[in-house]
């Protein structure tokens, strides 16, 4: 029997025992909002990690050398910045992401290898290194310090993204950033997840894919995706509750790993760039999976649709349209749809409604879209935002 899950307030990842952050500023990222932009997290004990990047074909340097560092036994570190993100920048980029994991390393008293770095902001920019290191030097480690290294990530954030929660013996914690370029295939996003928990890092890269794609991978602002993007998970083990010891804790640690990452996922989906309003999509009734994965994405990221749903426009044809060009297998008079709980549609032929009654409940802030593809069982969610003249705004100004 799978145990209850509490979320913790405040929550934030150092909650889970042994982990300590903090987080300074170094003049990278000219517009933070809380004026930091780089931050370190460290963990008292070397833990296990796992990690799931970016399918991206261009990598950046951050990327690349988590994925090497991962390949060693021990993590103890993440150092991250914001402002910068260290994409497109050849190999001297290489090194300067080298030269934060030293300066991190140096700073903990631990190995360059046991130090996974990330970055995000603007692409094609190389790091001002030495300022980059004054800044990890003037940190200050603290159990509270997670706090600010959430805010230290943010770049067009307009809220920090954290959390944690308490099951069983063990807590999870996580921060998160992403408001533009986000449409995660895993997954500009970022997020670091921390537990008090002991596993084998096979046992992690296997519950942080699973999780990634309940969560990450169903949320879309805009339809890209980051050289940057990536999702750590670390385990200390310092609360002695070894999770793979039983099918219960194993089944325990995946639902808490799961609603951590949803609840972060759908705050990135709830701040992204311009957004008024959170947009769920709900596919049921597909064939398979992937198929009701890829319907609920493709109808949460087309611009029609995110367009209807910020003038609160009750056009349902363009989420049937959306549907329609996804790789999901569709049946067209098979289909029901509701809006806000509303039915607006059902075996596939229109059905009468107050389309004005409707329209006064799409101006909420939260969207509910439910579609029935009635070919089967499988059923996915998917996270997004409406789209606005802001979103605009802020992404043809980003870098002047």
């Amino acid at each position: 029997m799978v145990e209850k899950i509490e979320f913790l307030s405040p929550g934030t990842i150092t909650a889970p025992a042994g982990f300590i952050a903090g987080a300074a500023y170094g003049g990278l990222n000219k517009h933070a909002p809380f004026k930091l932009d780089v931050g370190l997290l460290l963990s008292q004990t070397p833990c296990t990690a796992a990690g799931v990047f970016t399918q991206n074909q261009i990598k950046s340097a951050p990327v690349l050398l988590c994925q090497e560092h991962l390949r060693v036994p021990t993590v103890r570190a993440v150092v991250a910045n914001s402002g910068c993100a260290n994409a497109n920048t050849g190999t001297e980029g290489r090194q300067d992401a080298q030269s934060m994991a030293e300066a991190a390393a140096a700073k903990a008293g631990i190995r360059a290898t046991e130090v996974l770095v990330l970055s995000t902001g603007v692409i094609g920019r190389r790091l001002p290194i030495d300022s980059l290191r004054q800044a990890v030097a003037a940190i200050e480690l603290t159990p509270q310090g997670g706090h600010l290294l959430a805010r230290a990530i943010m770049t067009t954030d307009t809220v920090p993204k954290e959390t944690a929660c308490r099951a069983g013996d063990f807590i999870i914690g996580g921060i998160a950033k992403g408001a533009g370029m986000i449409h995660p295939n895993m997954a500009t996003m970022l997020c670091v997840l921390t537990t008090d928990a002991a596993a084998p890092a096979d046992f992690l890269a296997a519950a942080l894919k699973a999780a990634v794609d309940k969560s990450f991978n169903m949320i879309s602002v805009d339809g890209d995706t980051s050289p940057n993007d990536t999702v750590l998970l670390l385990a200390n083990g310092m609360s002695g509750q070894r999770i793979v010891d039983s099918e219960d804790g194993t089944a325990l640690f995946q639902k808490a790993l799961d609603e951590t990452c949803i609840r972060l996922a759908k705050a990135i989906a709830r701040d992204g760039e311009g957004a008024t309003k959170l947009i769920e999509v709900v596919v049921r009734g597909a064939d398979t999976l992937s198929a009701a994965q890829d319907a609920a994405r493709t109808i949460v990221s087309s611009s029609l649709v995110k367009t209807a749903i910020h003038g609160a426009d009750p056009n349902w044809g363009r989420i049937i349209a959306a549907a329609g060009r996804s790789p999901a297998r569709i049946e067209a008079e098979k289909l029901a749809l509701t809006m806000c709980d509303v039915p607006v549609m059902r075996n596939g032929a229109p059905l009468d409604f107050d389309s004005q009654y409707l329209s006064s409940l799409l101006h909420r802030d939260e969207i509910t879209i439910e579609l029935h593809l009635g070919l089967g069982e499988a059923a996915a969610t998917a996270w997004g935002c409406d789209l606005s003249a802001k979103y605009v705004a802020i992404n043809a100004e980003y870098t002047t």
